[in-house]
């Protein structure tokens, strides 16, 4: 591998100031709709669901609502589980994974749970297939006080306003053969460090929680995936994406330490998913399955664990 790779913005060693970043959006497009692709398929959802805009992205705020999406039967007494996805918009099956979820299966459970769905979290991220928003913050890194990304702060602020304890929090990502070919050397540029290669995963995995790891319910969620895709395998060093796996398809990062959105409830239960779309092993549709998969097995889990 050529180690001398450099990113075509900035330059090596030195971090990005506003002419890197100015440069950066400049070379961003707009490569599909999310009003069409996904708001529309949470306007049909209204019917069955409460549908709330809880804000909008001031890039343009008419192109860009907000989005969550309630079952009806909200009871305070029930456990309440929250389900994210696009928080980083290039991650199809995130959002996509979200609304089959609420199309398909979330009605048989909102008698036993509150289920509050955020589908797509960044959608200037999901119109341009980035991982960034405009100023080339990753709102994934950004869930904490005072955020650097609007839209970490507006679905911390929707959070808060619940006004209720959620029990589980299943976080929807994807990891691509873009994140080696684009995003991380684009981060490495950014900060101002070198790029070191990694091997993207072929396959399912899961992140728990370093500080939490809830080991049984990262499992559950594998053993639920497996029928619908391949689980990743751990590379020649154990690892996957350079963490030490605890189990088959799963890794830990420290969430609160990383501001990752998976930290924003204090769950009991979370876990990020991560689905590989960039294998030919798979189809569009298996990758959304996959991420239904996942919360089915963590919300099967939950009944039995802890009700």
């Amino acid at each position: 591998m050529d180690n001398s790779f450099e990113y075509e913005i900035g330059t090596p060693g030195i971090k990005w100031n506003a002419t890197e970043k100015a440069a950066w959006l400049a070379q961003t497009t707009i490569k599909r709709s999310y009003l069409e692709q996904v708001v529309s398929h949470i306007h049909t959802l209204s019917e069955e669901f409460d549908v709330e805009q809880y804000g909008a992205l001031s890039y343009s705020p008419e192109k860009y609502p907000l989005f969550a999406i309630k079952t009806r039967d909200w009871d305070n007494t029930k456990p309440t589980v929250l389900i994210t996805g696009g928080i980083h918009g290039y991650e199809t099956s995130g959002v996509h994974g979200a609304l089959t979820f609420l199309a398909q299966k979330a009605q048989q459970y909102s008698t036993e749970f509150n289920i509050l769905v955020v589908p797509c979290v960044s959608p200037w991220g999901y119109e341009t297939i980035n991982r960034w928003n405009p100023n080339a913050v990753d709102p994934n890194r950004s869930f904490y006080a005072n955020s650097p990304a609007e839209e970490s702060a507006a679905l911390m602020k929707l959070v808060q306003a619940q006004h209720t304890h959620f029990l589980a929090h299943l976080d929807l990502h994807e990891t691509t053969d873009s994140d080696e070919s684009e995003f991380r050397p684009a981060l490495a540029a950014r900060d101002g460090k070198e790029y070191i290669a990694d091997i993207v995963p072929d396959g399912f995995y899961g992140v728990g929680d370093t500080e939490n790891p809830q080991h049984d319910f990262q499992k559950a969620i594998i053993d639920s995936v497996r029928h619908v895709t391949h689980i990743a395998p751990a590379d020649s060093d154990g690892n996957i994406i350079g963490e030490p796996i605890t189990q088959e398809g799963v890794i830990n990062y420290p969430l609160k330490a990383l501001g990752l959105c998976a930290s924003v409830t204090d769950a009991l239960y979370t876990s990020t998913t991560e689905v590989y779309p960039d294998s030919p092993r798979v189809t569009d549709q298996e990758c959304n399955m996959a991420q239904v998969a996942a919360i089915i097995g963590a919300l099967e889990y939950l009944k039995h664990h802890h009700s």
